[in-house]
């Protein structure tokens, strides 16, 4: 048992459902107050930034008392995150980490996340919680689809497999042809991977002339991305098999922040006993009630590396109560973004990344547009940017194009079609401009 955190369990029996999943409303919110005062106090006596944040708001961890008093402690954004790259924000020594993820940026300065050896251990615990909510037991083989590397999808959904007892294949993405063959041939119970890249599988599957639903397939994972229900039915009728959503972002833990259970469907739970989630108003910041749409906000309970308090997700949902998990509220699924960025494919993009490749190349004028469409089953993004005056003569555009593409490709990470328009015929907008034309359907 670790003895730093009081009633956390070991999490290496997984038959049944720990102490904590199968907790009351009350003693969920019990072992949050006691978690919780100590999370800020980790934050504010181990890290710099979190104790002149609190000072300049006013407050100090000996002010919690209640759960409501969080309230009173300011936000931390991403901007933060960004601004001490890259370990103003640990709590830990760098020679305690026994781990480091990221996100990607453009300008090489990713924002760093630690993670000790403690802290591994709680995310393989939430991770094996969330498989097993999905429909996973010891034994299963899982068929790992998300990315490797500074990503925490891979090692995320890795680590969990491993800790509930099942079998890895640690396939990453892309090689579609080949993950086809390897789901075919090894016969995984579970995949986890984005939907959108589950549909991509789909298509390999009829162009090798296998019928999708004859896989040993019982179980999909998928997060990463928003989808929605429509196409949740089409992977579950095309594979005959159960599909679920996970949650997760590096800034909290990675995925495995809240599963949805395979029983019921209806919602997402919030492993409440490691984060703690509030629903504010994105314009006002002011908490909102359970069932009340707003933007999503994290706080760590027990993270030591990288503890992150009243995380602004910018993500719009609500919480719920829980039925599966009867102790741990559900978060609905994510409707959209408070802010402006993008989630095309798994990848967020925000649109200063594209502003910032354009203005690199020689023959931009500056102005573009975005636009997200979706061809077939799959969600694409368009960059109509304006050419220079000088540069508007017919030759070496394509050239331009295909390098800018492939600089977007290598830096953010997404396939990007762009077409270059004549001077003076992207449209000009009075106050801040309109970047981005979603074309998408809503459903």
């Amino acid at each position: 048992m670790n003895m730093r955190f009081p009633n956390i369990q070991s999490g290496r029996d997984f038959v049944g459902l720990d102490e904590h999943e199968r907790a009351s409303r009350d003693q969920i919110q019990s072992l949050q107050r006691e978690r919780l005062a100590w999370s800020l106090r980790h934050a504010y006596e181990n890290v710099p930034f979190y104790r002149q944040k609190f000072e300049a708001a006013g407050v100090h961890p000996s002010d919690f008392r209640e759960l409501s008093d969080l309230a009173k402690f300011p936000f931390t954004v991403k901007q933060d995150l960004r601004d001490t790259y890259p370990y103003g924000m640990l709590a830990v020594p760098k020679e305690k980490l026994a781990r480091v993820h990221g996100s990607s940026g453009t300008t090489g300065k990713p924002i760093v996340v630690g993670y000790t050896k403690n802290d591994i251990d709680m995310w393989a615990d939430v991770m094996a919680r969330s498989i097993r909510a999905a429909g996973g037991k010891p034994g299963m083989m899982v068929h790992v689809a998300y990315g490797y590397g500074l990503f925490t999808g891979g090692l995320g959904a890795h680590y969990g497999a491993e800790r509930l007892g099942c079998t890895v294949v640690p396939m990453s993405g892309g090689m579609t042809e080949r993950q086809v063959q390897l789901i075919n041939d090894f016969q995984p119970d579970i995949i986890m991977v984005t939907p959108s890249y589950m549909l991509a599988l789909l298509d390999g599957f009829t162009r090798a002339g296998i019928d999708p639903r004859s896989t040993t397939l019982k179980y999909g994972i998928f997060g990463a991305e928003p989808w929605t229900n429509a196409m949740r039915q089409e992977i579950e009728h095309a594979f005959d098999m159960q599909a679920t959503d996970i949650y997760g972002l590096s800034e909290v833990i990675g995925p495995g922040v809240a599963q949805e259970c395979v029983d019921t469907k209806d919602g997402l739970h919030i492993w409440e006993d490691h984060f703690l989630p509030e629903i504010i108003n994105p314009d006002t910041g002011m908490p909102v009630q359970d069932g009340e749409y707003g933007e999503l906000v994290f706080t760590s309970l027990t993270k030591e590396a990288f503890p992150i308090i009243r995380y602004r997700t910018r993500d719009l949902t609500r919480l719920l109560p829980g039925t599966a998990r009867p102790g741990m509220r559900r978060m609905e699924k994510v409707t959209g973004r408070s802010d402006d960025m993008i989630i095309l494919r798994g990848v967020n993009v925000f649109p200063s990344q594209i502003e910032e490749a354009l203005l690199a190349t020689d023959w931009c004028a500056g102005h573009f547009v975005i636009e997200l469409s979706r061809e077939g089953r799959m969600d694409k993004m368009t960059v109509f940017a304006e050419a220079r005056q000088e540069h508007w003569d017919g030759e070496g555009l394509q050239a331009h194009a295909q390098r800018l593409a492939k600089h977007i490709k290598d830096t953010i990470g997404i396939s990007t079609a762009i077409a270059i328009q004549a001077p003076n015929s992207v449209a000009r907008s009075e106050g801040k401009a309109k970047r981005i034309i979603d074309k998408r359907p809503k459903d």
